[in-house]
């Protein structure tokens, strides 16, 4: 199995887009907005805004419209010790930002009061743990933690966790044993799942790194104002690659100069013997477009998905859940009989369902309504596939059996907002009015606007960017329309077909890339 990751940079100022490939299917798509704050795992110095005993919860200002929530149980055993540091070394206090001669406060008791530990206006610093969803603010805690490649580096604790996918005991204590040779003194270490097999060499760089992300965000924390970001998350794209790279990834192409050459960069640190896997695309058409990722979004963001077999889903999403209801659609008549067409509709289905759930990072409760199936075996098979699809899912969920009534329950970690594309274009000629000018002329208006430019304007190098069918109805055949055109002005326009443009769109832009505006 293939994976492919493909960035497209240039979105005209409204941030770059990473799609995940899977043997050329879209399973992932993210938008990295530089502009975008409060993303997971950054580090703010914030402003203890209220205190609500009754939900043992504070409100904390970060910067954002709402102030971010902040549960006590999300405070962690060793609050005091990080409330204590923070006023230190605001205090400019010459200490070590290492934590070696730090010492450390009692820990705090898991059934206290937030009133014991917080007063109004405190500063104090903490960790986005989910980004603002709907009409929530961010959602906060002050158990900080930066991640590595390998290793996620916990201040104010001792602790070493290795991750429970690594099952081989000799391992565990391998890794355990090698962490607690290195680990620096008051710095808690949990090994991922990656860190299977490493040498101590590299544990030990990206345990550097860690610990360098941190001195360098203490010394930033000297001089922060409230509301000001002390450790940042990084990229996205980064991130991803730093969570996700093995051995099955084949290409990372990227559009972009200076991202191309950010991530190749990353890579050699990360990973040296993957750093042949980046190129740079620098095709004609868009990126998006030539890996064919742009229609599939137009097919698989609606509210009706098909399936490859005839069957369909329809996905309805409502503040408190999502509900995804299976349906046959033709497929019935391609079976000998309903329960071997319900079942083999119901396995596409959670294939589908398990994809469409990465795809628009679909959170919190999921309610499938799957067609109902009389032998438990085939439920239990049901159950099963989609537990199968889901392993390569990086947020957390749970998988209920489904019930006699054919709904499958499945919870997953939502921690930032549910991927959304209108998949439904407003007609470009009547704005959405229902009426247009007849279709067939849209080709005479291209040649009017065409000529004028041509001869009233005397651009030269025009190039015009438009739809599949309309680029396929000038460019047919040796005598085409565009070859005409060649005759008739002595000078060649350049076509670039866009699947994201409606069938009567198009537009023109001049050698220096800029849009004609007639």
């Amino acid at each position: 199995m293939s994976n492919e990751l493909v960035i497209n940079s240039s979105q005209n100022g409204s941030g770059g887009r990473i799609a995940l490939l899977k043997d050329k299917n879209l399973v992932e798509l993210h938008y990295d907005n530089e502009e975008n704050k409060f993303s997971v795992g950054d580090i703010y110095l914030g402003t203890v805004r209220k205190i609500v005993p009754g939900l043992n919860a504070a409100f904390i200002d970060i910067g954002y419209e709402k102030d971010a929530f902040l549960h006590y149980l999300d405070l962690g055993p060793n609050i005091r010790s990080l409330v204590k540091f923070s006023k230190l070394v605001q205090g400019k206090k010459d200490i070590s930002y290492k934590l070696n001669d730090f010492r450390m406060e009692p820990q705090i008791d898991k059934l206290g009061k937030i009133t014991e530990v917080f007063k109004q206006n405190q500063k104090i610093l903490v960790q986005v743990v989910k980004e603002p969803i709907s009409t929530k603010g961010p959602r906060l805690s002050c158990e900080l933690s930066i991640a590595g490649r390998y290793l996620v580096l916990v201040p104010f604790s001792s602790s070493i966790n290795v991750s429970k996918k690594i099952t081989d005991q000799g391992e565990r204590k391998r890794l355990l044993r090698l962490i607690s040779s290195i680990k620096p003194e008051n710095f808690g270490v949990i090994i991922r799942t990656v860190a299977e097999g490493k040498e101590v060499a590299e544990l030990d760089r990206d345990l550097r790194d860690l610990v360098s992300k941190w001195t360098n965000g203490m010394k930033s924390l000297v001089t922060a104002k409230p509301r000001q970001k002390v450790i940042g998350e990084m990229s996205r794209a980064a991130s991803m690659l730093r969570d996700m790279l093995n051995e099955s990834f084949d290409t990372i192409t990227v559009d972009d100069t200076s991202t191309y050459e950010d991530i190749k960069s990353f890579i050699r640190t990360i990973a040296p013997e993957k750093e042949k896997i980046v190129k740079q695309y620098n095709g004609k058409t868009k990126i998006f477009e030539s890996f064919g990722i742009e229609k599939q979004l137009k097919s698989l963001f609606g509210q009706t998905v098909s399936l490859p077999s005839g069957g369909y889903l329809v996905i309805e999403h409502t503040e408190a859940l999502h509900v995804i209801d299976v349906n046959s659609g033709n497929k019935s008549n391609s079976e000998t009989d309903q329960e071997t067409t319900a079942f083999n509709v119901n396995l596409e289905a959670a294939s589908e369902i398990a994809r469409q759930l990465r795809l628009r990072d679909m959170g919190g409760i999921i309610v499938v309504d799957f067609i109902d199936m009389k032998k438990a075996e085939h439920r239990k098979n049901v159950y099963e596939h989609i537990k199968n699809e889901m392993k390569s899912d990086r947020s957390k969920y749970t998988v209920l059996p489904l019930t006699k009534f054919g709904l499958m329950q499945i919870t997953r970690q939502r921690v930032r907002p549910e991927l959304n594309i209108v998949t439904k274009e407003t007609c470009p000629t009547c704005l959405g009015s229902g009426s247009i000018s007849a279709s067939i002329t849209v080709s005479d208006q291209l040649e009017k606007e065409l000529d004028y430019i041509l001869k009233k304007q005397n651009e030269k190098s025009v190039t015009i960017t438009l739809h599949p069918y309309l680029f396929a109805y000038f460019t047919h055949g040796f005598l085409s329309i565009r070859f005409k055109w060649f005759l008739k002005y002595n000078q060649w326009v350049k076509l670039v077909k866009d699947s994201s443009f409606g069938l009567n769109q198009y537009e023109f832009k001049n050698k220096r890339k800029e849009v004609i505006e007639l």
